[in-house]
């Protein structure tokens, strides 16, 4: 008599295991709230910048910009592209909005800064925004001591301090 109950009992279990695992996978597939991914920037991020959108072009003395970017004088020209022409959604950049400022004249002067919406928590103070400053062949400049320039307090803060004033998202060209 047992054994002709076995293969009763085998089936329930297997059925109900069945059912139960599907409904699990069904609450893990139904989450409204996936886990947000950090965009994190890097060297390639930045490739060939000069060829994105040119969203803006400004020239001359900026009474806003004070001593950032430096160059701040009328014969700099700032250029500022971004990749793939983002715009903001909303009034907020969306996460992997990345914008470069090329500031230069003819003769002396030529910084690189840029800026990452990275997302996922990363310097909730300032909306997940990472400040860099570039080399001019668009890769992510290093110190003297070979560490990085880029970070959500990039330039002791002055990059947040700054960008505070924007109009749109920390953004101030668009």
């Amino acid at each position: 008599m047992k054994k002709k109950h076995l293969p009763f009992l085998l089936l329930v279990a297997f059925t109900s295991i069945n059912f139960l695992q599907s409904c699990k996978d069904d609450e893990e597939d139904n989450d409204p709230t996936p886990t947000e991914q950090e965009f994190v920037a890097d060297d390639n991020t930045f490739a060939d910048f000069a060829n994105w959108s040119l969203d803006a072009e400004k020239q001359g003395i900026d009474p806003a910009m004070g001593a950032a970017h430096g160059g701040n004088d009328s014969t700099v020209i700032r250029k500022i592209y971004f990749k793939d022409g983002q715009a903001p959604v909303n009034g907020v950049y969306p996460k992997g909005t990345v914008i470069v400022k090329h500031s230069a004249n003819d003769s002396t002067y030529n910084v690189i800064t840029a800026m990452v919406k990275r997302g996922a928590g990363f310097n909730s103070a300032n909306d997940g925004w990472e400040w860099f400053i570039l080399g001019a062949d668009g890769k992510i400049a290093k110190d003297t001591a070979g560490v990085a320039l880029r970070g959500a307090n990039l330039m002791n803060g002055m990059c947040a301090g700054c960008h505070t004033n924007a109009t749109s998202d920390w953004v101030f060209s668009k």
